[in-house]
């Protein structure tokens, strides 16, 4: 397994760990960070929409599927952007900067190692040139 794919196989885990978390138990996840209690149905479907992302996360890390890899650094930035936003704009907890936090690094990490490979791979093939 590729670095890139490791990382992005770690940030999977997370996923699927905080997805299965808000379905089964948001209140339990809220009471760590200091966030009011909630009886909606909407954050289960959060909990659902990571479980999802985490799933396809799992599966093309361990695909090497690179084009993947590259998207998820793109979206898992966007994420955390949104998730500023929303502290600052929208009055939303600053908890939600810690999760930011998380898919930042995730993303940074996975960018770096997608561009070590590709170093890596640009000069294998310039040594074989030579």
């Amino acid at each position: 397994m590729s670095k890139s794919a490791y990382s992005l196989r770690i940030f999977s885990f997370y996923m699927l760990i905080f997805g299965v978390v808000l379905i089964a138990d948001p209140n339990w996840l809220f009471a760590l960070f200091g966030v009011p209690e909630t009886h909606e149905v909407w954050i289960r479907i959060v909990g659902m929409m990571m479980l999802i992302v985490g799933f396809i996360d799992f599966m093309a890390s361990g695909n090497e599927m690179r084009l993947f890899f590259r998207w998820s650094v793109y979206a898992r930035l966007a994420v955390t952007i949104f998730l500023i936003g929303f502290v600052v704009l929208a009055s939303a907890p600053p908890v939600l900067l810690v999760f930011g936090a998380i898919d930042a690094g995730g993303a940074i990490w996975t960018g770096f190692c997608l561009r070590a490979e590709d170093l890596a791979k640009s000069e294998g093939l310039l040594g074989a040139v030579r």
